[in-house]
Order: C-alpha cells, then structure tokens, then sequence
C-alpha cells in the first residue's frame, strides 16, 4: 500500500518538475501570463506531492500484514 503512495508522490514531483521547465520556457519567452499559470500549476502539483510524501513516509513506517 504505501509504495503506491510513493509511487504517487513521485509522480506529482515529476508533473511539478515538468510545469516549472515550461513555466521557464515561457518566462524567457517574455510570455510571463503563460508562465504564471504553469508556475501556478507546479505550485499545485509540488504541494500534493508533499502531501502525499508526507504520508508515504507515515506509512513506511508502520508494520503491516502480508
């Protein structure tokens, strides 16, 4: 169960990675209105994905059945 929180985790950090390279693109672009929106977006996406590895984390942690 909690590696597919890991797993989770580590796909929301890939989509905030993905959303500020191209909020850069943009900005360099001079096209700062896109910019914000995507830089908005990996703000989003960076926030669930501490969640969800805050909480992949707790889960590591707990001793489970098979």
């Amino acid at each position: 169960m909690h590696l597919d929180a890991h797993r989770q985790a580590a796909e929301q950090h890939e989509l905030a990675a993905k959303a500020h390279r191209t909020a850069a693109e943009h900005n360099e672009k001079g096209e700062n209105e896109t910019g914000n929106w995507h830089s908005q977006r990996a703000l989003e996406y960076a926030d669930r994905a501490y969640r969800l590895a805050k909480e992949a984390h707790t889960k590591s942690g707990q001793i489970g059945t098979l």
